[in-house]
């Protein structure tokens, strides 16, 4: 029967750490190597043994930017209260700075549908192409033409739907888009898992 032959720790040894082969800790002249600080040159580089460190990527811009935005989940009801309510006061603030301009009111309501579209939460998806026409008209209100009495401030409001209908349109159906493309994504996940 053969016995193998164990060594000694070997001082300064660590624990856990790989062993030095023999003649890592002789000197030139057989004793005790000195500990001096030196540079591992070129040829050394490459055979030093290193464990490769967890390196973190940064991916483009525009993906770390999106996920710096907040990410809420709007229930229906809520996503409908939160576009109206904001295009409500950016009608009001459309009307205050700009004049009532109906162009610069169509430019902020695609933004709007977007963030609608995101955050209504997935199992009320198909209401975010039903709030942002109701609030298109809900903002409108402010900025429609009508200097006198409900009646013609009415009278404002079908005229601004009927003559910005391509931005009521346009923000509807990104909206939808979004919704749809964000169904079909849940839809995906369910099926895989």
């Amino acid at each position: 029967m053969e016995q193998h032959r164990t060594r000694p720790p070997q001082p300064g040894a660590r624990r856990g750490a790989p062993p030095l082969p023999p003649q890592a800790g002789r000197g030139p002249n057989g004793g005790p190597a000195r500990k001096t600080p030196t540079r591992p040159g070129p040829q050394a580089r490459g055979t030093a043994q290193r464990r490769p460190a967890a390196v973190r990527r940064p991916g483009p811009a525009a993906a770390q930017t999106v996920r710096q935005l907040p990410n809420p989940r709007l229930t229906g009801l809520g996503g409908g209260l939160f576009c109206m309510a904001v295009m409500f006061v950016l009608g009001c603030i459309d009307q205050l700075l700009f004049g009532a301009s109906l162009t610069v009111y169509g430019v902020l309501f695609l933004p709007v549908c977007v963030l609608t579209a995101l955050w209504i939460r997935r199992g009320d998806l198909l209401t975010a192409p039903v709030v942002v026409p109701i609030a298109f008209a809900v903002g409108l209100f402010p900025v429609a033409d009508g200097s006198g009495g409900l009646a013609n401030r009415l009278m404002g409001l079908f005229t601004g739907l009927a003559t910005q209908a391509g931005w009521l349109y346009g923000g509807t159906l990104v909206a939808g888009l979004i919704a749809t493309v964000r169904r079909i994504r849940l839809l995906n996940r369910r099926r895989r898992g």
